[in-house]
């Protein structure tokens, strides 16, 4: 579900935007603007995975998981699909 969100630009901000749509073939300028957003939504994810990643490497050596990390493993992601499921 979409909601609005109304957003000020000053007049040469608007018009480079009216360019863009016009030049990148967006029909509209809101279509654009969510592109935007969804690119550097995405850039951040995965800057924060990076991040994640690297200090797991930098944590030191790794340890063999035993039966009792996977159970832990499926037990936690069996609650979070119930959790998604009621959503």
């Amino acid at each position: 579900m979409r909601t609005n969100m109304n957003i000020s630009l000053p007049a040469a901000l608007k018009k480079w935007v009216e360019q863009q749509v016009e030049q990148k073939g967006y029909s509209t300028a809101s279509e654009y603007v969510r592109d935007l957003l969804r690119h550097q939504h995405e850039e951040e994810t995965r800057t924060r995975v990076d991040e994640q990643l690297l200090a797991g490497l930098d944590s030191g050596p790794s340890k063999p998981m035993t039966k009792k990390d996977w159970q832990h493993i499926r037990s936690e992601g069996l609650k979070l699909a119930r959790k998604l499921r009621k959503k």
